[in-house]
């Protein structure tokens, strides 16, 4: 009987390990190889090509970039180790402490709750199986867990985890989501940001710190306690890294190619095809960018603004001991000042004159604000071209005299109107000493950066030397309204105050309308709308949309090469002569502006084929500083530095004529004929039958004459209010309330190279 007991345990046995077998064949049969673990790659990423067709950036719900361990923080790899598989080091691909925790928890929850899995179980889940959660699949992923132990190293296993495993917001791997959730390189994280990154990874969604950024810093917490009981860090280091905020929004990917642009390209892309189509549905995007030129912008922007920036700071510190001097002069302790300066901020943004192309585009510095397209700012002496087109539309030319005289504006309670008789500071002051205690009397007196008045200059004279007086009375003459149309037909987009003030930047436009409506001067008269997709296809070739340019006649050939005539003056010898050697090898036009108060610094030039825009400024409004800091002074010669390099190969090329224009030899100074024994002969264009007939008297004199179609009496300007808004791109930016259109116009550097 024991004999035969003994048989019949023996076959069940016998059985039992068959069957166990027998399934643990199947299951490993159906076992993927594990030696492709690390070849892993997403599908269906979107790729953004420039115009050269070099590929400029990738867009996929699975971003990853793989990365060694070494280049991996240590603090990151502990963070993960203390929070998923504190065992790692210890096990050998599975851990029956983990799963005999997970299997008390599933008990007692009656579902299945926890799963135990180790960091090589999670591996091999992610990259081989599906998510579905039966006892097979489970055992399938001890097996795979098992063989990838056998067959890779643990250094190994948790290089290849951390550049798999997902955090959310379509990142996989660990430099991903440095990237998307801190905009930086993984190396560059800090002890909270690694602790935050390792919290994700068990509900990426439910912590994620964009839409629940109170779990997400308690779950930071929970990662942080976890690394100091596994002796990761101490308790110093722990109660700083709980310092920081979460994040509360996406940053801009800085360490994209061509980031403002990229962005620019994702966010029309998405509002046409959709977000699924854009980050799953291998669109391939051939853009209008020059990956060159880019390149060579953001190098060159970012070192000026860098040297602004040490500049400032220099000065700021300067003024904070002025300060704190002036306090304890005064006997006050304890005065608290800001000793913070913020990081000025730039924009550059370049457009293919003929077709409209964006070959560059620069928005910021470390910011998903974009200035070149979303920031609408003042323009300051950069609009001045706008009304000297206006005033060579209404009949006047290059030659023609303008009064840079004093004058001044009162408010009458509903109206700002010419003061008459205003000739000096001294009639001002005894015209308006009657109503000066009124608390309702307003007066506004333009000034000039110099302080000076030149009298009777030539229009090319004053846009050289960007002249604030000449400009508000070449418009009080014109009329505000056409100089309003002509700036739209340009390509100006944004709402225009038609006031005197206009001339000196009083309406607030973006880099990119500014930068294009230039073009157009260089078009000859042609507007071009500025594009950045040249065409997308599917991921099967098929051809989606192929753009074709978009342009208008904005004004005719002739006027703008007269623009632009005059233009070049201010390059070769006015408030823009730092690029004069430059211009010397590539004839060029442009214009420097500097708002009220140095709040904003701008440069705007052209080549035949190029034109490219520039700004710097703060991006809470702020005033640079400096009176000398200036468009001329201070953004030119980084505008210059750039476009040096990006024309370096290109043959020197120079603005084509256009029929009826003809040009004359006249005084530079009365604008008349000049006669052979004048010392300040200029060659000036002109429209045929529109060049003088007289000569120019011995004295130079001449008496001034206004243009046809000259204004008088009283004139518009903006009521006291403040309370405008102007809806721009990305929302609503405030207009300029009075004190800023009033307070200090346009200054510049009022010295002229003749």
């Amino acid at each position: 009987m024991p004999r035969r007991r003994f048989y019949l345990y023996a076959a069940l046995a016998a059985v039992c390990i068959l069957a166990v077998g027998l399934t643990l064949r199947s299951l490993l049969a159906g076992l993927p190889a594990t030696h492709s673990l690390d070849e892993y790659t997403p599908a269906l990423t979107t790729r953004i090509f420039d115009w050269r067709d070099e590929l400029v950036a990738e867009l996929s719900i699975e971003k990853r970039a793989l990365l060694p361990l070494s280049k991996i923080p240590v603090d990151l790899q502990n963070a993960v180790l203390a929070i998923e598989d504190d065992a790692f080091f210890k096990h050998w691909g599975v851990s029956p402490r983990g799963i005999f925790r997970s299997a008390v928890a599933n008990f007692f929850a009656g579902r299945f709750v926890q799963g135990g899995s180790t960091i090589t179980q999670q591996l091999s889940k992610q990259i081989f199986l599906t998510r579905e959660r039966t006892i097979a699949r489970k055992i399938r992923e001890i097996l795979l867990a098992v063989q990838i132990e056998r067959e890779f190293s643990k250094q190994e296993i948790l290089q290849l985890y951390l550049n798999q495993v997902y955090f959310g917001e379509g990142a996989y791997g660990v430099q991903a989501a440095a990237r998307i959730y801190f905009g930086k390189e993984v190396g560059g994280l800090n002890l909270a940001e690694c602790a935050l990154l390792a919290g994700l990874i068990r509900a990426p969604r439910g912590y994620c710190p964009f839409n629940h950024p109170d779990r997400a810093r308690r779950r930071r917490a929970v990662v942080l306690d976890r690394m100091q009981s596994e002796g990761f860090i101490n308790d110093g280091e722990k109660t700083e890294a709980l310092k920081p905020e979460v994040p509360l929004s996406r940053p801009l990917d800085m360490t994209t190619q061509a980031p403002y642009f990229v962005e620019h390209v994702r966010s029309r892309l998405e509002r046409k095809y959709g977000t699924n189509a854009v980050w799953r549905g291998g669109l391939k995007v051939y853009t209008t960018l020059d990956l060159k030129m880019q390149k060579i912008a953001e190098e060159v922007m970012e070192k000026g603004l860098s040297d602004f920036d040490e500049k400032a700071a220099k000065d700021w510190e300067a003024k904070l001991k002025e300060d704190a001097a002036a306090a304890e002069a005064d006997g006050e302790e304890g005065v608290e000042v800001s000793t913070t300066l913020p990081k000025i901020q730039g924009a550059f943004i370049a457009i293919d004159v003929k077709t409209g192309a964006v070959r560059a585009m620069i928005g910021g510095r470390d910011s998903k604000f974009n200035r070149a397209v979303q920031a609408y700012r003042q323009p300051g002496s950069t609009f001045k071209p706008f009304v000297w087109a206006a005033a060579l539309n209404a009949g006047m030319t290059g030659a023609s005299l303008v009064e840079d005289n004093p004058l001044a504006f009162y408010f009458d309670g509903r109206d700002w109107r010419l003061l008459e008789g205003a000739t000096d500071q001294y009639s001002i002051d005894l015209a308006t000493a009657p109503f000066a205690e009124s608390p309702d009397f307003k007066i506004w007196v333009p000034n000039d950066f110099d302080g000076k008045f030149l009298g009777v200059i030539t229009l090319r004279k004053a846009l050289a030397l960007s002249r604030n007086i000449a400009s508000i009375n070449l418009i009080n003459q014109i009329g505000p309204p056409l100089v309003v149309d002509i700036a739209h037909r340009a390509g100006i987009r944004s709402e225009l105050e038609p006031v005197p003030a206009l001339g000196l930047g009083a309406s607030v436009v973006s880099p990119l309308e500014m930068t294009s409506a230039f073009g157009t001067f260089a078009n000859g008269g042609i507007y071009v709308l500025p594009y950045t997709a040249v065409r997308v296809e599917d991921s099967q070739g098929k051809e989606l949309e192929r753009y074709v340019p978009t342009e208008r006649e904005a004004t005719t050939p002739q006027l703008a090469y007269l623009m632009t005539d005059l233009l070049k003056t201010v390059v070769t010898g006015g408030t823009g002569r730092y690029a004069r050697f430059l211009a010397a090898k590539h004839p060029m036009a442009g214009k420097t502006g500097t708002s009220n108060d140095n709040r904003d610094l701008w440069f705007i030039g052209y080549t035949p084929e190029l034109v490219a825009g520039a700004w710097m400024g703060y991006d809470d409004f702020g005033s640079l500083g400096k009176k000398d800091w200036t468009g001329g002074s201070t953004v030119v010669p980084w505008w210059t530095a750039i476009m040096e390099r990006v024309l370096q190969e290109s043959p020197k090329k120079d603005f084509p004529i256009p029929p009826g224009i003809v040009f004359q030899s006249v005084c530079a100074d009365t604008g008349l004929l000049a006669l052979p024994s004048c010392p300040r002969k200029v060659s000036q264009s002109f429209m045929e039958n529109s060049q003088p007939t007289e000569y120019c008297a011995a004295d130079h004199s001449r008496p001034l004459e206004l243009a046809p179609g000259a204004a008088s009496g009283a004139v518009q300007l903006p009521r006291p209010t403040t309370g405008q808004a102007l809806e721009g791109e990305e929302g609503l930016y405030p207009l300029p309330s009075e004190e800023e259109i009033l307070g200090q116009p346009e200054t510049e550097d009022p010295n002229f190279i003749e």
